[in-house]
């Protein structure tokens, strides 16, 4: 048997001696910051305990187990007291050894945030609480450090919905998706961007909504976060100023006679806008909202900004409200004061808007009329930089998850579609002119419907939008005026260049460009970054966190792209494939045609009205044709409840009214079919429409859109059908007379003995076909 080394014993006893010292340092340090919140010790001790056992330490026998055998050995009672004070002391002595430093704050922060939780819900879910009591509250909780451990997932939700309703929105809907991603600090996040009336509460809206929860969809607070999306997504700088001031306004200014404009002819709603503008420039917002306007100019300084509506209703789950309410874009430079009235004129065009005859229409339509609309402004720093006098994006767009119209079969409806153009993306939402923008369908991106380079040529785009900084407004600019000053990096992602009737992007940065032969493709773009994959795995994301199709609009600038906006997608229910009926004879079959075609079947169509092109374009004044959408605007309310479909030249609902009759969703709104002709000799060939405000409407309405090209080989377009058949118009308003050469109405049984039109549209084997026939229920006899 050895003999014990005396020197090692003392060193061991030492060793021990610091490691007590030490243990003990870490427990009165623990002890320390505990009493900074004495009255949240014993909960401290709760957390400490649990996470003694959840670690195999200690658990509370065995700790009073060792209180009673340190008493004993001290000679003191067993008593309750005694024995909760000394298993205390062990908590925290025990608690300080095994735990780090950093550990054990987020323990004692987890007892603070379960205080301030507790009154938080109190608050929150108060009868009457009023805004700033909920906000004071929420900062209250949000102040503490969010660290590693959590309030119960259950017990949180409540609250997110509480918060989300009273905030943000009320739609069940959205709060359902919304409650998985959106935190509580997250709305925390938002309320310190908020600004609000102290007088009414209000609401962030529908659009600010969207885009806020699709960013925390994408890089959510409390979740592993993708590496891709956070280096490359992002939303604008953005405020949010919310619907009570516009609620105030209206008192403040005694417009209540306002909230009675939805229930209104429509013949009144439309007479009374057009002088709503006068009644708002004199209109006035109280003088703190003023002040509050003009401390928020000063902290954002002198960038340019967009005032972008945000209704409650906006966004919603089925209902898009699609270009329905204005955006307005400021300039937002010069002295203060100038700032200022721009802005508060900007502020009162978002806000009237709520009364213009598309919005009300469009809620009659969708039974939303005795919803009690309020509008809310999301006020963005616009994405861009400066190039010369203008500002603008790089480029911008809109995305659909879905891809409801495919010009090949290759292309999947699953991955989606983009609709992207050079600078402010305004124009990939409306529809412009004689200009188009690039389609990519996400499953094929460099896959176009033109098939040469003369055809790429003529269908891209050539005019961009972008922000004049000296007179504040949106203009339109060839690219052509701009590309000298264009960074390097736009002339290498936008263009292509045409080499003897092959076009082709440039191969490097600085490559020197030829102007007369630049086209805008986003070859390099499509080709060279992360842009393609990126918004595919995006709007897989969103539409799986939504379940359902999504649609976004964005911006792309210094490779990050910026969410502006996100909503559910109305999807028409496609039938999973359309056999097309075979056997019909030449002479009862109206068209056929083969782009764009989706899975629909529209039977027993017994109205046909028809803009016929030819002559339309032959009509030499702006008025003459804008009299032509009021013509059809009118037929289409005088149809309400007929089965009809509209046909017409170019392109429906263009701002270019050369290219097409100039109508809103109000004005063909009751069609089934919407059919875009285009003859090639005229060169209005309609561009597809997928992605555009307008687009959106059809899809929302169940409108079926059919283009048609009469001129393209191996398709049938019975044009004599459609011009020789005796025309009912004035049957309908004699006053229609002087423009009974250009629109047509057609009863099609009277024109086609007893038989009616049907249509069947194929999208797997892009093949439609639409023939007259008896009524669907007799032949079905």
């Amino acid at each position: 048997m050895g003999v014990k080394n005396p020197l090692v014993s003392s060193a061991v006893h030492r060793d021990r001696t610091v490691e007590i010292e030490i243990d003990l340092v870490r427990a009165y340090r623990l002890y320390n910051k505990m009493m900074q919140y004495p009255h949240l010790v014993e909960e401290m001790r709760a957390i400490f305990l649990s996470a003694l056992g959840t670690r195999g330490v200690a658990d509370k026998e065995s700790l009073e187990k060792e209180a009673c055998a340190k008493l004993e050995s001290e000679g003191l009672p067993a008593t309750e007291r005694n024995i909760k004070d000394y298993a205390d002391a062990l908590v925290d002595l025990y608690f300080a050894k095994h735990f780090s430093r950093e550990e054990c704050e987020n323990h004692i922060n987890l007892a603070r945030k379960e205080d301030r939780f507790r009154n938080l819900t109190r608050v929150v879910n108060a009868e009457g609480a009023t805004a700033i009591r909920i906000k004071n509250a929420l900062k209250d909780f949000c102040e503490i450090p969010q660290g590693d451990l959590f309030i119960s997932p259950i017990e949180a939700e409540g609250v997110r919905v509480a918060l989300i309703n009273h905030f943000v929105s009320n739609q069940l809907p959205f709060i359902g998706i919304a409650k998985q991603h959106i935190t509580i600090r997250d709305i925390d996040e938002m309320l310190d961007h908020s600004y609000w009336n102290p007088r009414r509460p209000g609401r962030f809206g529908g659009k600010a909504a969207g885009m806020f929860l699709a960013y925390k969809i994408i890089l959510p607070r409390l979740a592993e976060q993708d590496p891709e999306f956070k280096k490359y997504v992002e939303i604008p700088e953005s405020y949010y100023f919310n619907s009570g001031i516009f609620s105030d306004f209206i008192d403040y200014n005694r417009l209540y006679h306002f909230h009675s404009q939805k229930y209104k002819t429509r013949d009144a709603i439309e007479e009374e806008y057009k002088t709503i503008s006068q009644l708002f420039e004199k209109a006035a917002y109280p003088d703190d909202m003023v002040e509050m306007f003009r401390g928020f100019l000063k902290k954002v300084g002198e960038h340019p900004l967009i005032l972008r509506s945000s209704s409650l209703l906006e966004d919603n789950f089925g209902y898009a409200f699609s270009g329905k309410y204005d955006s307005v874009f400021l300039a937002n430079r010069g002295d203060l004061d100038s700032r200022l009235k721009a802005f508060i004129w900007g502020l009162k065009q978002v806000h009237m808007s709520t009364y213009g005859p598309s919005p009300i229409l469009y809620r009659r339509d969708h039974n939303l009329l005795d919803f009690d609309e309020k509008m809310s402004v999301l006020v963005q720093k616009v994405v861009g930089r400066r190039v010369g006098k203008v500002f603008f994006p790089f480029a911008a767009g809109v995305a659909f998850s879905h891809n409801p119209f495919r010009w090949t079969p290759r292309i999947r409806k699953e991955d989606g579609i983009v609709r992207l153009v050079l600078g402010l993306g305004t124009r990939a939402v409306d529809r412009v002119g004689s200009d188009y923008p690039r389609m990519i369908p996400l499953s094929h991106p460099r896959l176009r419907p033109e098939v040469d380079a003369n055809q790429v040529l003529k269908y891209s785009q050539r005019r961009l939008d972008a922000l004049n900084l000296e007179s504040g407004e949106v203009e339109s600019l060839s690219f052509r005026e701009l590309i000298a000053d264009l960074p390097l990096d736009d002339l290498f992602y936008a263009f292509s260049f045409n080499r003897e009737g092959h076009l082709s992007p440039a191969l490097f940065k600085g490559q020197g460009i030829d102007i007369r032969n630049a086209c805008i493709t986003f070859d390099n773009l499509l080709e060279k970054t992360p842009f393609v994959p990126l918004m595919k795995r995006i709007l897989h994301r969103l539409e799986s966190a939504y379940g359902r199709p999504v649609d976004i609009v964005f911006a792309w600038n210094h490779e990050t792209l910026y969410i502006l906006q996100c909503r559910s997608l109305a999807v028409t229910e496609e039938l999973e494939r359309v056999e097309l009926p075979a056997g019909i004879a030449d002479d009862r079959i109206l068209f056929t045609n083969t782009r764009i075609v989706s899975n629909r079947v529209i039977k027993d169509i017994e109205y046909i009205v028809y803009v016929d092109p030819k002559a339309y374009a032959r009509l030499t004044t702006f008025e003459e044709k804008v009299a032509i959408g009021r013509v059809v605007s009118r037929l289409n309310q005088l149809l309400d409840g007929k089965r009809y479909a509209l046909f017409g030249p170019g392109r429906w609902g263009s701002n270019d009214i050369n290219l097409g009759v100039r109508v809103r969703y109000e004005d063909i709104n009751r069609t089934l079919v919407l059919s875009e002709i285009a003859f090639e000799a005229d060169g209005a060939t309609p561009e597809v429409s997928s992605g555009t405000h307008f687009f959106n409407d059809l899809v929302e309405a169940k409108i079926v859109p059919i283009p048609l090209f009469p001129d393209q080989p191996d398709t049938i377009f019975k044009e004599s059908f459609f011009r020789s058949s005796d025309n009912q118009l004035l049957s309908f308003s004699s006053d229609f007379a002087p423009y009974e050469s250009v629109v047509r109405v057609i009863h099609v049984p009277e024109a086609a003995n007893g038989r009616f039109l049907h249509i069947y549209q194929d999208s797997e084997g892009q093949q439609g076909i639409a023939f007259l026939d008896f009524p669907s229920k007799e032949r079905n006899k």
